[in-house]
């Protein structure tokens, strides 16, 4: 997913893209934040699109810097939260070779690390922890791999929203498809979107300098994966997943 893509559905941001915050019922990610909150520390919002955890972030820290890659999303986060007297906006490409920034206690980034571009999907996880305080925390959710090819797989086996009648894919698109799904990459949206498996989070934070303090499901209903959800389905649901990890000090590294 280019700039290109993120300006372009900024103004219809709130109706076309998958509403974390909403979807969290539990409210497992606000209670991930809550865990080290203090208004004491700064926190940056990597990936703040336009601004939906800017309210939660704000009364629960001295200082939140809201970074992304769109300069509309920016623009429409900046006008709707003017209230919160205690949040700065920068445009940053977290896919830029090279990014210098202050480093922050704590992080978040709610499923902003979406490119199907390896090289580029590597630097994201370089620079987010070149942001970082050593001991800061970080909550890092990102799309399961598991939970796409669950999905699927119950779409095939019971035929839910008629996936019988998909026509399958040929020629170059078939290729790019086997190419993209061995790093994980598969479509939403017809937009190629990198998903995660719990290991490979697991050794990608820790190659990073990271050490998990948890990683779990953030479930979501059936109703966000198909249009008509069989009401028998139930459990499991698709979920994306949730880490919280905490930068580690130099000489744990």
């Amino acid at each position: 997913m280019e700039k290109s893509y993120w300006e372009k559905i900024a103004p219809i941001y709130e109706t076309e893209i998958f509403d974390v915050l909403k979807n969290d019922k539990q409210g497992y990610i606000v209670k991930a934040i809550e865990s080290f909150a203090s208004n004491k520390k700064s926190i940056i919002d990597i990936g703040c699109a336009v601004g939906k955890w800017l309210p939660v972030l704000s009364p629960l820290f001295k200082q939140v810097h809201a970074i992304d890659i769109s300069n509309k999303n920016l623009q429409i986060a900046e006008k709707k939260y003017t209230a919160l007297k205690n949040i700065s906006y920068e445009r940053v490409d977290m896919s830029a070779k090279t990014l210098t920034s202050k480093a922050f206690d704590a992080a978040i980034c709610i499923n902003a690390i979406l490119t199907s571009d390896l090289k580029k999907r590597n630097l994201f996880f370089k620079h987010m922890a070149s942001f970082l305080k050593p001991k800061a925390d970080l909550v890092l959710v990102v799309p399961s791999l598991e939970s796409k090819l669950f999905s699927h797989i119950i779409a095939n086996k019971y035929n839910v929203d008629d996936a019988k009648d998909d026509k399958a894919p040929t020629g170059k698109r078939a290729i790019d498809q086997i190419r993209f799904i061995k790093d994980g990459v598969t479509d939403i949206d017809d937009v190629p979107t990198k998903h995660f498996l719990k290991e490979e989070l697991e050794l990608l934070l820790d190659l990073e300098g990271f050490s998990i303090q948890t990683i779990q499901k953030i479930e979501y209903e059936w109703t966000t994966e198909f249009h008509e959800a069989p009401n028998w389905l139930k459990n499991p649901k698709p979920w994306d997943w949730m880490v919280h990890a905490k930068k580690k000090s130099p000489s744990n590294k």
